[in-house]
């Protein structure tokens, strides 16, 4: 196939692996370069050690290009982006904040920059700044979609945009790639298909749910981590919904964050105290969602765990290795291609 995207990148196929905490991992992003997509490590939950040690891992695994994304709302991502330069990663996919000063950097070894958005106003802001293209995010999305459907926000950013488009959001198979190239995406962005694979690292038990799920069986809140943002319905995912923010829980989930990012709690608590009682709040509900996201996908707790999932779960039926998932998609997408040039006389 060959769209802007595969010619910026360098890739075979216009697919991206989402940047998922604790799935996009260093052999994930391996398979599905190594496919003949883009893997891109997903550095939120990693020091920026940890940071350098998995890019270098994913170096060693595939001589494919590949990227690494960074939320720049969580604590640590400005210190992990800055590796990402160092590093010269070829794609850097930030998120949640102004990626600015990683455009100018990236530029300077050649690589590229892809902003995800969730709107126009974001996206031109993105485009005004230097960034390659843009990843827009569908409601259907796992976690952080915002109000429009996939099937309107794309054509609306592919209207208000010079830069190329990648479509995420209620993909999973062939007729998802077709459809979103169809409405102007030059790719597509996947997360919750790519999660049931053989080389994810998601724990078993939620890669049967995610098999046995339907379309209606996700549950979409601000309550599970401050920002609007669509979960698996399981019984745990709906107390979270209905109790909200719990602060107790929030001190202690903080104090494990810390540690893992290897940053002093008291500096981290005493800055997000300053930072304002918003965004103090929103910060809570980071932090306990994060250790309920890292249950359910490490330990497959089924009792405390919430898992973001996109309503494309309800379209996942088995669990294929990455480079048998995209040759069905590339032949579906082929057939369709055929079909449509059959209607179009």
């Amino acid at each position: 196939m060959k769209t802007r995207i595969t010619e910026m990148l360098g890739i075979k196929y216009p697919i991206l692996l989402s940047g998922m905490s604790w799935i996009s991992v260093p052999k994930m992003v391996a398979a599905v370069s190594n496919a003949g997509g883009l893997g891109i490590l997903a550095t939120g939950p990693l020091d920026k050690d940890t940071t350098r040690e998995s890019i270098r891992q994913i170096r060693k695994l595939t001589d494919r290009p590949f990227g690494a994304n960074a939320s720049l709302l969580f604590p640590g991502a400005k210190e992990s982006a800055k590796v990402l330069l160092e590093e010269q990663v070829p794609v850097i996919n930030f998120a949640l904040g102004k990626g600015d000063w990683i455009v100018q950097e990236a530029h300077k070894y050649g690589g590229k920059v892809m902003a995800t958005v969730v709107n126009a106003r974001h996206a031109k802001r993105a485009q005004e700044y230097g960034c390659d293209a843009v990843i827009a995010t569908g409601n259907e999305a796992a976690a952080h979609g915002e109000f429009v459907t996939t099937f309107c926000l794309i054509p609306s950013l592919v209207d208000a945009l010079t830069i190329p488009v990648v479509a995420a959001g209620g993909i999973a198979d062939g007729r998802g790639l077709a459809a979103a190239i169809a409405l102007g995406a030059e790719g597509i962005a996947m997360g919750t298909r790519l999660m049931t694979t053989k080389e994810s690292p998601l724990h078993q038990n939620y890669k049967n749910l995610s098999i046995e799920k339907g379309v209606t069986d996700t549950l979409y809140s601000k309550r599970f981590d401050g920002l609007w943002c669509r979960c698996l319905k399981t019984d745990t995912a709906r107390r979270y919904e209905r109790h909200g923010l719990n602060l107790p829980a929030a001190f202690f989930n903080a104090q494990d964050i810390a540690k893992t990012l290897r940053l002093p709690f008291i500096k981290l608590f005493i800055g997000v105290l300053l930072s304002g009682w918003k965004n103090a709040k929103q910060l809570a509900y980071l932090a306990n969602a994060s250790k309920a996201f890292q249950l359910a996908t490490e330990k497959g707790d089924l009792q405390k765990g919430v898992l973001p999932v996109g309503q494309c779960t309800g379209l996942i039926h088995d669990e294929p290795s990455v480079k048998e998932l995209f040759d069905r998609i590339v032949k579906e997408a082929g057939t369709i291609e055929k079909r449509m040039a059959g209607v179009f006389v």
